[in-house]
């Protein structure tokens, strides 16, 4: 049996993974402390900057705007389309706000009262602020004018142009007695994607959600090396296969509590991740993917892998405890034997 993708699989992988990247930073507060939990959430989003805004600013035709406005533009546009609660509203040619209202993506539910200031400012110094460095712009900087996590309604500030080069302690300064203007969606700037269908906005969405994952994993090998990285996302991860598995099948229809639907439903996430993999029963249930295209071109050691697939091993133990998931990986190829 070769699975095939679906609307619920893209949704239900968006939702493990949404999950699994606010698993890990609430895990690291209550297991390493706030400051390592900010360090991860600081150099993930870096490594998310460098990847992907200088292309993104190409893709998204904002390259000929001035920087501060391609800046607020581009969060305005890349958030939309993961499926984020965004607004963008200019003031200027040097001034322009961009401002995330609740329910925040990223510290979705109660989790939000978990998560410290410094950690969800740390998401500001990794990717906001250095905007302007990698725009060769020293002039620009990012102010932030409200915090959700400290009470305020909603995430918000302004990229600026000071008309000045400016300090790194500037890159990203806090006003909290500013306040964004209003968000007309009338005036707002379009994309095509208003135009497109819904298959393709769930795997928009369903990407957005995995490029957490292929950025969480070699962050936390490089900070904290392997042990440490299959301990604190293995703990996450399992949770998370725990805490999402009757929402995500129920989303994917996976039925009883039997090997075999286990494997239709592992086999639906892999096939809207764009994995291959074929399901095939004797002595036990066995699903063999080849590759790993989530991390293709990333280098992620056994620990790592290990910690990823703790999702999978939580998911199973809630459709049925009795089962056991033994994983290998075969050069290239992931198999997994469920009995």
């Amino acid at each position: 049996m070769t699975p095939t993708p679906s609307l619920a699989g893209y949704k239900a992988v968006s939702k493990l993974y949404n999950a699994l990247m606010t698993g890990l930073v609430l895990a690291l507060v209550t297991r390493k402390g706030e400051a390592a939990a900010a360090e991860f959430v600081c150099a993930h989003f870096r490594r998310q900057h460098l990847e992907k805004f200088l292309p993104g600013l190409e893709k998204l035709g904002l390259t000929g705007l001035p920087d501060a406005v391609a800046c607020a533009q581009y969060h305005y546009f890349s958030n939309a389309l993961g499926g984020v609660k965004t607004e963008y509203m200019p003031e200027s040619d040097v001034k322009a706000w961009v401002r995330y209202p609740p329910p925040r993506w990223i510290w979705q539910g109660a989790a939000i009262c978990g998560i410290p200031a410094k950690v969800n400012e740390a998401m500001l110094h990794g990717w906001h602020g250095h905007n302007g460095v990698s725009l060769g712009n020293p002039r620009l900087g990012f102010v932030c004018t409200g915090q959700t996590v400290t009470g305020a309604p909603g995430l918000e500030g302004y990229y600026f142009d000071y008309g000045r080069e400016i300090a790194e302690s500037e890159r990203v300064r806090f006003a909290p007695d500013e306040r964004a203007p209003d968000f007309d969606p009338v005036r707002a700037p379009q994309l095509d994607s208003a135009s497109w269908p819904e298959e393709r906005l769930k795997k928009v969405e369903r990407a957005y959600a995995m490029e957490y994952v292929r950025s969480l994993l070699p962050t936390m090998l490089s900070l904290f090396g392997p042990e440490e990285t299959r301990a604190h996302l293995g703990h996450a991860a399992r949770l998370i296969g725990m805490q999402l598995y009757d929402e995500t099948a129920t989303l994917l229809e996976t039925g009883d509590k039997s090997a075999e639907n286990f494997a239709r439903y592992l086999g639906a996430l892999a096939a809207a991740q764009g994995e291959e993999v074929e399901i095939s029963a004797g002595s036990s249930v066995t699903l063999r993917q080849s590759g790993w295209r989530l991390m293709q071109g990333i280098d992620v050691d056994e620990a790592g892998f290990a910690a990823w697939n703790e999702l999978w091993v939580g998911a199973l133990s809630v459709h049925n405890r009795r089962l056991e998931l033994k994983t290998r990986r075969d050069g290239k190829n992931i198999l997994w034997e469920i009995g």
